[in-house]
């Protein structure tokens, strides 16, 4: 990172915002929105300059934003004393005060660094060094809900140090209090709809909706609430040069704009999965937004004459491989059947059943569910064929 890159614009500083596998083009029109302007859309990242009303709005308006780092410095090492030295020159004092407590958590990607948690040791160490040295006292370390968290990447011997201006994963809205059997990140949510281009000129449908995530991100799309609304708190708010005043300008203004909706109805076969996306709809203040009923797919006939599904079947770690097979048949079979005039999406982490479907798909996107490669692709339910006649209109 150059000194250019941090002086581009007067009162703005370089910042990285880290997202999901396959959501950076999203994110980064996310962060243009917000008065950003991005830098470069890098694996799972996004590099952008911006004052602090922007490093604010990200973490608090952005739907497929996981962290927003601020860089301090970077350098090479050799070895582990060479980056105790480097951390311990640094002045943390004009970072956090002494009183305050701190953590360091630790990417690395070296063949000369070998363990990220011994480089955060060796970092943590350096810093109190820094500070006993300074002042006489050390801060304390608190792993679990820290006042400031410290960043150190490592790529072969480049190291960057970063403030960490989230704290907790921005997945984390605060909403979700009861977990399905396998609930998807709320970002991954987020960003999938956002890839359909979803307006709200359709019903949304999640037939197969589990604890909900899918039905609050779009409620929350739709009517235009920010995923910072829900009073979760961030590492920003600690740092020496935090200013309340654009804070609460930034959580009170209208960056999103509302659309109009026409449904979003979820529905499951489990009873208590629909408990459970009951306590979370509940939690997000959408009960008169959302509907959630009990039902399995095969006995679903479509709602709407038309809607946009989106639907994140399992992908066979707790079933025996002819079941999820079957599953994935008869919801191909399903689709075909009674959801004509539809648009369905299906996630899924298990290509040999997905191939099960039958259906040929116009649109593939591969994003990850945690650790598992997916693919989340677009069926466009014809009524009858998708041939075109002489006079050019669809059969």
């Amino acid at each position: 990172m150059t000194e250019k890159e941090r002086n581009s614009t007067s009162g703005s500083f370089v910042m990285l915002a880290k997202t999901l596998f396959g959501l950076e083009d999203i994110l980064s029109r996310e962060i243009e929105g917000f008065g950003g302007k991005v830098l470069a859309k890098e694996n799972r990242m996004v590099r952008f300059t911006g004052g602090k009303d922007v490093l604010y709005r990200v973490n608090y308006h952005a739907r497929t934003a996981v962290r927003v780092l601020k860089p301090l410095f970077d350098f090479r090492a050799d070895n582990e004393d060479e980056l105790y030295k480097q951390i311990l020159d640094f002045r943390w004092d004009e970072v956090f005060r002494v009183n305050q407590t701190f953590s360091v958590n630790s990417v690395v990607h070296s063949d000369f660094f070998k363990h990220s948690h011994y480089i955060a040791l060796k970092a943590k160490d350096a810093i109190v060094d820094r500070f006993r040295k300074d002042h006489g006292i050390r801060p304390s370390v608190n792993t679990k809900n820290p006042d400031i968290v410290i960043n150190i990447h490592i790529l072969n011997k480049t190291c960057n140090v970063s403030l960490d201006s989230s704290g907790d994963s921005l997945h984390k809205r605060g909403y979700r209090i009861g977990h399905g059997d396998a609930s998807l990140n709320e970002v991954l949510a987020a960003g999938m709809i956002s890839l359909t281009g979803w307006n709200g000129s359709a019903p949304f449908i999640d037939p197969m909706c589990g604890s909900g995530t899918l039905l609050i991100e779009a409620a929350m799309m739709a009517y235009a609430i920010p995923p910072g609304s829900f009073g979760r708190k961030y590492s920003f708010q600690n740092w020496a040069d935090y200013d309340q005043d654009i804070f609460t300008k930034v959580s009170t203004e209208r960056r999103l704009v509302p659309f109009e909706v026409k449904e979003i109805v979820g529905f499951d076969n489990s009873g208590k999965q629909i408990r459970v996306a009951r306590m979370n709809v509940f939690n997000a203040r959408l009960m008169d937004k959302i509907k959630l009923k009990v039902k399995s797919l095969e006995n679903l006939n479509k709602p709407f004459s038309e809607g946009l599904m989106i639907m994140n079947p399992p992908y066979g770690e707790r079933i025996k491989p002819e079941d999820i097979n079957e599953l994935y048949s008869m919801t191909g079979d399903i689709l075909k059947r009674n959801f004509s005039g539809y648009v369905a999406w299906i996630l899924s982490g298990n290509p040999g059943s997905m191939k099960r479907v039958g259906l040929h798909h116009s649109e593939n996107h591969t994003l990850y569910n945690a650790d598992i490669k997916c693919q989340f692709r677009k069926f466009e339910l014809y009524q009858g064929s998708k041939k075109t006649s002489k006079t050019g209109t669809k059969l």
